[in-house]
Formats: structure tokens, C-alpha cells, sequence
């Protein structure tokens, strides 16, 4: 349901009934989703508290893969050039049987770097690592995260939300943001529903191990053994020429899985020719059982659902912690053109409008990937799992006045692509937290847009942008398309809190 809002007033109204409110924004958990939201919210002058029930940031690998959709993520919010110099290309898989090499393949697809796309390929970084960098931008950018502190109830009304924590503090503010995990604590306290199903009911260890050099053959492969009670794999995490991930099956349903330092060098000893004693040290070790499923809502009046919150994948195709940071992206800046630039509240319907269908598409495709690779029917990952091609265009987003465009082509919807802009590139130009308005061919810009708005005029002929005028959104979709600037264009503006043409911001 929606919740009404009155804009810039609001900052000044109650978080729960009475009274001046804390913050605008709190969010519940400082993963890479919680993370992301509160730095893009930082960066658009949003006053954010982000709660993080333990005492410091994740300390494992597991999300180990960032997708070229999210690396473009990253690009925008300042923290890509410092994720590439602590990651690295994926490895090759490399098989094994005893000491006998039995083959090798890529999992994931290789790409070379295109105009269009100039992040083409998975990015291997340990998730620990990334939200490492995360965190430092969003305190160089004044924000930060409240650690040791849980959320652990919450009321709302028409003017906001009235957060209680294990401090025994209330803090009140506007919306709330629910990234909690899949254990989250403000889905339950919402009541909302999550339909799933178990995708594999056989047990699995994922730890970071560092192993005396030497020891494996070498970093430039993942290295896998197959035995009767289940597969275990060694993966190289960059960074650290001792540490790789561990991820070992179990074929016993039943099976109890050790996680202890002493129960994971039983399993390497066991399971590979490897000798245990040579793991030094296990930072991080969890046991789980592959799961998929997805939040019955994302939005309850002015509480929100995001990553792993709204929707828990199987770990094949490296999907879950992408499609989060997704999440957020979508959501911080409507927030923000709610809360400080007099949008509709009605905008903030299109987080859940957008972000479900494609939270279940995904879920489907990580489910199929896991069974595909279970079953041994397949071993490398296609281009989907790159989430170049998710788009909106089904959204009340995605305005597009062009009769004669073919679905082939660039439509409102549909991500903006990198290219050459002048003497740069189009992303240099989209990054920040504004809108962008492009032209091309005879197509004008109108004669006057709010300093949200940039615009630019496309010279090179051809490419993907066509002709006409096309407004980008700050999360990098295609927003309205025309032949023109028209009235079409001007209710675009006023629905995402910008002044149409002619009037000032």
C-alpha cells in the first residue's frame, strides 16, 4: 500500500505521530545491499542511519562475484576503480581425480571489452573486500554504519516510522529499509509472507581457508575433486596468495556438517590427496542448504524490502548479492526525489513495480542453474547471468513515444549503454546523482530543465541512441524516449519530482 507524503514538509514532520523526526532513512543491515543504498543516499544529501546487528562488516567471501551490470553500479558510485585493483578475472575450473588433471573449462563466459559494454566479464572479489570499499566511501562521503546496534520492532503511521532498537532507543524517521537478510527481521515484524522452495536438500560448506604456499597446484585454476559423498572445491580469492574459498557438497541429505577449523581439514584431507594440516587458518566457515524464494510484497506504507530480504538465491550463477545491489540502486534515488525534491509519493510504488519481476526472473534462473549443475547436465554459466539485459520496460517508468522504434531497438526501459560522447564517455557523463538528457539528429532539448537535469547532444550518427531526445534515469535505464521534447515529456518530469520545461525546480 502507499503512503502520503508532503514533500520537503516532511522532513519537519513526525517519525510516530509527534514530534521532529531523527533521520529520513533507516536501514536494517549493512551488507552490500544496505551498503550501497546508504552511500547512494549519502551522495544525494539523504540523512541515513544504517543499523548492523553485529559489531562489524561480513568477514567472508561468499558473494564472490560481481556481475557487469553491478561493476557499472560501482562506476557510478566512485568505488569501481578501487573494486578492480582488489579483484580479478575468474579462474578456469580444473579438474581433478586423485592427483590427475581430467580437464578444464570456464564457468563463466569471457567477453572482450566493448564500446557498449566496457565491463564485459564477472569481477572474482571477495564480498568481504567489496563491502570493505563500500564502507570507506560512504565514510569519506560523511556517513557510516551503526554496529552492535538491531532493530528490533517498528510502528508506522501517514507521517513516518518509529524504529525501536536493542539500545531500547526509538529512533524515528521517514521510510525504513529492510535489509536484513533472509532471516530478515522486518519482514517478519511487517508479516510478510515469503514463498519458496528448497532447491537442493543436500547440505553445503562454504569456508576461506588460507593453505600453506605450495600446497595446490596452483592459483590460476578453481580446483575441483569429485568423490562418492560429494564434490569440494578450492577457488583462488585475489588479494592473498594463500586464500582460497572452500565449497564442498554432501551427498547424504542427513549428513551434520562440521564447520569447525578442525572439520573442514578433515574434509580437504578426505575428500583430495591434499593433507588438512597444511589449512592454517579458516577466517570464516557456514553451512546452508540451497534455497530460493521471494517476499509476497516489497513494500508495506513506508517500509521497504531489498536484497536478500526480498528474495534468497541458490549461489549458482552468482546472482543474489547482485540483484541486491540492483535493489538498492533503484531505490535511492526515488527516495531521495520524494524526500528532497517534491515527487509523488506514488513514485515509490515503482521500486516493487520494477524490482519483483525481475527478482523472480532471476530466482528462476539461479534455481535452473543450480539443478542444470547438480545433475551434471551443464558447467558453464551464459550471458544472462550478467544482468546486462534486465530491464523495465514494462514499467509506468518507461515512456516511450516513438511509433516506429522496433523492439530490437534501444527503448525507454531498457539499461543506457556506455559511448563515445565528445572527447568521453557517456557513463563519465551519466555518473552522479542527476538525470541525463541526451539528443541526437535534429531533435532540440526544451528550452529550459531543472539543474537535475544534464543534457548533451549525441554527434556520432548511428549507435544504439538512434535519433530524438531521450531522458536517462539516475540509475542508468532509459526513462522517457520521443522524437521529441513534448507534454509527454513534461508529465514525465513532474512524476519523478523534476520542473517540466518552463518552470523553475
Amino acid at each position: 500500500m502507499s503512503a502520503d507524503n508532503d514533500g520537503d514538509r516532511d522532513r519537519d514532520s513526525a517519525g510516530s505521530g509527534t514530534g521532529r523526526r531523527d533521520t529520513d532513512v533507516v536501514i536494517s543491515g549493512a551488507g552490500p545491499t544496505g551498503l550501497v543504498l546508504a552511500l547512494d543516499l549519502a551522495r544525494r544529501g539523504v540523512r541515513t542511519l544504517l543499523l548492523e546487528r553485529a559489531d562489524g562488516l561480513f568477514p567472508g567471501s561468499r558473494g564472490k562475484g560481481l556481475q557487469p551490470r553491478s561493476l557499472e553500479v560501482l562506476d557510478d558510485l566512485g568505488v569501481l576503480p578501487g573494486v578492480l585493483a582488489a579483484g580479478g578475472p575468474y579462474p578456469r575450473m580444473l579438474a581433478w581425480e586423485g592427483t590427475e588433471r581430467r580437464g578444464e573449462w570456464d564457468m563463466v563466459p569471457r567477453s572482450e571489452p566493448t564500446e557498449q559494454v566496457p565491463y564485459a566479464n564477472t569481477l572474482l572479489i571477495p564480498q568481504s573486500r567489496t563491502q570493505e570499499l563500500l564502507y570507506e566511501r560512504l565514510t569519506a562521503l560523511g556517513g557510516g554504519v551503526r554496529f552492535g546496534t538491531a532493530l528490533t520492532g517498528l510502528r508506522q503511521d501517514h507521517a513516518g516510522v518509529a524504529v525501536e532498537l536493542s539500545t531500547g532507543e526509538t529512533v524515528r524517521a521517514a521510510y525504513l529499509v529492510g535489509a536484513d537478510g533472509g532471516r530478515s527481521t522486518v519482514r517478519r515484524a511487517l508479516g510478510v509472507g515469503m514463498t519458496g522452495e528448497t532447491v537442493d536438500p543436500r547440505p553445503m560448506l562454504v569456508a576461506d581457508v588460507r593453505i600453506v604456499p605450495g600446497t595446490v597446484a596452483d592459483r590460476d585454476h578453481w580446483h575441483v575433486w569429485r568423490a562418492p559423498d560429494g564434490g569440494v572445491a578450492l577457488c583462488p580469492l585475489p588479494g592473498d596468495d594463500t586464500l582460497f574459498q572452500l565449497a564442498a557438497t554432501f551427498e547424504d541429505r542427513t549428513a551434520e556438517v562440521d564447520t569447525t577449523p578442525a572439520g573442514v581439514r578433515a574434509l580437504l584431507a578426505a575428500r583430495t590427496p591434499l593433507d588438512g594440516d597444511r589449512i592454517t587458518d579458516v577466517p570464516w566457515a557456514s553451512d546452508y542448504r540451497a534455497r530460493a524464494a521471494l517476499a509476497d510484497r516489497f513494500r508495506e506504507g513506508r517500509v521497504f524490502l531489498a536484497g536478500d530480504a526480498a528474495h534468497v538465491h541458490s549461489p549458482a550463477g552468482g546472482q543474489g548479492l547482485n540483484t541486491g545491489v540492483q535493489d538498492a540502486y533503484n531505490l535511492g534515488w526515488k527516495l531521495a526525489q520524494v524526500l528532497l525534491h517534491g515527487a509523488p509519493a506514488a513514485l515509490l510504488d515503482s521500486y516493487e513495480a520494477e524490482r519483483r519481476p525481475v527478482a523472480a526472473d532471476v530466482l528462476g534462473l539461479s534455481t535452473r542453474l543450480h539443478r542444470a549443475t547438480a545433475d551434471g547436465e551443464a558447467t558453464q554459466r551464459g550471458k544472462d547471468v550478467q544482468q546486462l539485459d534486465l530491464g523495465y520496460r514494462d514499467s509506468a517508468l518507461a515512456v516511450d513515444t516513438r511509433p516506429e522504434t522496433s523492439e530490437d531497438a534501444l527503448r525507454a526501459g531498457d539499461r543506457a549503454p556506455d559511448g563515445r560522447h565528445g572527447e568521453g564517455r557517456l557513463f563519465d557523463l551519466f555518473r552522479g546523482p542527476h538525470f541525463t538528457l541526451l539528443t541526437a539528429g535534429d531533435a532540440e532539448p526544451p528550452a529550459a530543465l531543472p539543474e537535475q537535469v544534464r543534457t548533451a547532444r549525441l554527434t556520432a550518427p548511428g549507435g544504439p541512441y538512434g535519433t530524438g531526445v531521450l531522458l536517462i534515469r539516475p540509475d542508468g535505464y532509459v526513462g522517457w524516449a520521443g522524437d521529441r521534447a513534448d507534454t509527454s515529456l513534461d508529465a514525465y518530469l513532474t512524476a519523478v519530482g523534476l520542473a517540466p520545461a518552463g518552470r523553475p525546480a
